[in-house]
């Protein structure tokens, strides 16, 4: 009877959920080339093509989207065979996100958490990179994702630089000389407070109209034309765009995403690997 080698599978699950060879390296703890060969090797003793592969893209090919599900089962069983016999009490993994890290990727950012490390437990709590910071500094999460808007930490793990627009409906209007319709997070915001210094900087007046208490609220509005928002371009809301150039707004420098960890035992460390490996795959170009 053939048998599948179960890293190879969880290799092509892990590059099929995340579109990366690299981040599904991240993932398992090895090397881009590693998971490509065990990819390859899959394919070979399938004899079938799993993935199509192009300089930018790994996609699933009508073989490995019809093989996807029961490879998800086969990691699934072998995980839970694995653990049969265990008496761990289940990792929970508390982590602090900052609003400006998190949108409508979120959930596929979860799914791919989740199904590296299914039996983590994980909780999450969203606020500004500062409060964030601030538990993370008193010891209160074991993980904090956030922006670099200074130099208070330069420690960390970078994880992507996030690129910020005006992001606006598509129809959305403004007169140059009247004021700019703004949706802005509450302050302390240092996203509010780089929008507003950009504007004042160039002059362009500015009111503000919407407050929300997040990305998905600011994005609400957003995408209603209530206003424009000062958003990173991977997590503003579908159907809304940059309108700087149009508008004639200034630019808005990037951010660094940056990943402080605490913990050091084997499954934390994996469950930190999976999510910095699930951020970094929502990445996009500029």
């Amino acid at each position: 009877m053939k048998t599948l080698d179960i890293e190879a599978v969880q290799a092509f699950v892990l590059t099929a959920d995340m579109k990366s060879f690299t981040r599904a390296a991240e993932v398992m703890d090895t090397t881009q080339s590693t998971i490509s060969l065990k990819i390859r090797r899959l394919e070979t003793a399938l004899g079938r093509r799993l993935l199509d592969r192009t300089p930018r893209l790994v996609r699933l090919s009508a073989d490995g989207g019809s093989f996807l599900p029961a490879a998800r089962s086969l990691v699934a069983a072998h995980q839970g065979a694995f653990n049969a016999f265990s008496d761990a009490k289940p990792r929970r993994l508390v982590v602090g996100v900052s609003h400006h890290v998190v949108g409508s990727e979120l959930p596929r950012m979860l799914r791919g958490l989740n199904r590296a490390d299914p039996a983590l437990t994980l909780e999450m709590r969203i606020a500004s990179s500062l409060d964030v910071l601030d538990e993370f500094d008193a010891g209160r999460l074991d993980a904090a994702v956030v922006l670099r808007h200074d130099s208070r930490r330069l420690d960390g793990e970078l994880l992507l630089q996030e690129g910020f627009g005006w992001m606006g409906a598509p129809d959305f209007e403004w007169t140059a000389g009247q004021p700019l319709r703004l949706a802005t997070q509450a302050e302390p915001c240092s996203v509010r407070a780089m929008a507003v210094d950009a504007l004042g900087q160039a002059g362009v007046p500015w009111t503000e109209v919407f407050v929300g208490g997040g990305v998905s609220t600011i994005g609400a509005a957003v995408s209603a034309g209530l206003a424009v928002a000062a958003l990173g371009r991977r997590v503003a809301p579908a159907g809304t765009m940059d309108l700087g150039p149009r508008l004639g707004l200034p630019p808005l420098p990037s951010r660094d995403v940056v990943l402080h960890t605490g913990p050091t035992d084997a499954q934390a460390r994996g469950a930190l690997r999976a999510l910095g490996a699930a951020i970094r795959a929502t990445a996009v170009g500029p």
